[in-house]
């Protein structure tokens, strides 16, 4: 199947085809397959950040902040690992320098 090029912000949890749509960081080539599992991750991660949002508000004296953040900077991992894999070669440069 045909990689179509798609422009993704993880800020605004979107992947777009329309390089005009909406504000991005990210250009990727990706099949629908690939956009759609890209999405899910997008929303996982959009799930995990309101799971720990009460945490981070009223945190607890006996809850280490590490492991408020656990579930939610395992799903950021898995959205720029995705993001590398389907990133055009700028898109991958730009991940490599950023880490």
């Amino acid at each position: 199947m045909d990689k179509t090029t798609y422009y993704v912000s993880v800020g605004g949890r979107s992947v777009l085809q329309d390089q005009h749509a909406a504000a991005y960081e990210w250009v990727i080539q990706a099949t629908p397959q690939e956009v759609d599992h890209l999405m899910g991750l997008l929303n996982l991660m959009q799930e995990k950040e309101e799971e720990a949002f009460p945490g981070m508000v009223f945190p607890w004296p006996d809850t280490p902040e590490e492991s408020v953040n656990r579930a939610y900077e395992a799903a950021i991992q898995q959205v720029y690992q995705e993001i590398y894999r389907m990133g055009t070669p700028e898109t991958r440069r730009e991940i490599e320098q950023s880490t």
